[in-house]
């Protein structure tokens, strides 16, 4: 077992469950400090954060990672429609007794973290957009191959490089195997995974086929236009799915946005590099505040 393994706060951290709204939402905390939600990516759950990122994170701030309604431990409809989301998140964080927490979410997550600020904005901090994309139309579209990846009924580590790294490098690939051992660690308590025919229908019924933000649905977009929340969007230079040139074209647009891009690095940054992600979102929230 590796050093990671036998000290991780993460892979140690006990399944818990809080009863809200009619259903149990399953969730992990651990670490001190100011209070930090993570929601995360499609066909996710509380297993699919690298603990390494996790346990570097919990040195600055109380995490926690839990399951959406329906999905992993969480009992109740499951759902990736961004409200349904948004909701799990805010009956978590009502649940659990905080005030104000950072907000982060992965891929599909994002959209769920992002949605949770505008509904809630009194209740956010500061928002971390990781691998995902902003509100509005996309202006860089995803690649076809990450959904053909995404929507197969099991992945092989050859689709890991594809959906989180970067296939074409050696130096991604190691990084990902790496990334994908620590993760493999995790021994008990486990997570229950996201069968194939739940998530296929969740996601199928929350589609919008005009994109995630849909236009001219942009009140998300015009929220962010105008909101004094700080907003880090973390990408890899190369995401298949949510290109990072869709956060360059607001550089100008939203007031409080720093765009961060990590090279040679997918549609999983944070988990290719794990402690520079964690150390520049510490930094991130450290070094800013609501204006």
């Amino acid at each position: 077992m590796s050093f990671i393994a036998r000290t991780s706060l993460a892979l140690s951290a006990p399944n818990r469950i809080v009863e809200t709204a009619g259903r149990s939402l399953a969730y992990r905390r651990f670490g001190t400090g100011p209070d930090l939600v993570l929601c995360v990516r499609l066909r996710g759950t509380m297993d699919s954060w690298d603990p390494l990122f996790l346990d570097v994170l919990a040195r600055h701030f109380t995490v926690t990672v839990f399951d959406y309604s329906g999905l992993g431990l969480s009992t109740g409809t499951a759902s990736y429609g961004k409200r349904e989301m948004a909701r799990d998140v805010d009956d978590l964080v009502s649940a659990l007794g905080l005030t104000r927490v950072i907000i982060g979410g992965w891929s599909l997550g994002g959209f769920a973290a992002q949605t949770f600020a505008a509904l809630h904005p009194h209740k956010v901090s500061h928002v971390l957009a990781i691998g995902t994309m902003p509100p509005g139309p996309m202006l860089k579209p995803p690649e076809p191959l990450f959904l053909e990846t995404a929507t197969k009924l099991s992945n092989t580590v050859a689709d890991e490089y594809i959906l989180f790294f970067e296939p074409d490098s050696a130096a991604s690939r190691a990084l990902g195997d790496a990334s994908m051992a620590r993760i493999a660690a995790r021994t008990e308590p486990r997570d229950h995974p996201t069968p194939p025919e739940v998530f296929l229908r969740s996601l199928q019924a929350s589609i919008e086929p005009s994109g995630p933000f849909p236009d001219p649905d942009d009140a998300y977009a015009r929220f962010y236009r105008n909101t004094d929340i700080p907003v880090l969007a973390l990408s890899g230079d190369h995401d298949i799915m949510f290109p990072v040139e869709n956060w360059y074209a607001l550089n100008d647009l939203w007031p409080t946005l720093f765009v961060v891009t990590l090279p040679d690095s997918g549609h999983g940054p944070q988990h290719q590099y794990p402690e520079m992600s964690a150390e520049i979102i510490a930094s991130f929230v450290r070094h800013t505040a609501a204006r």
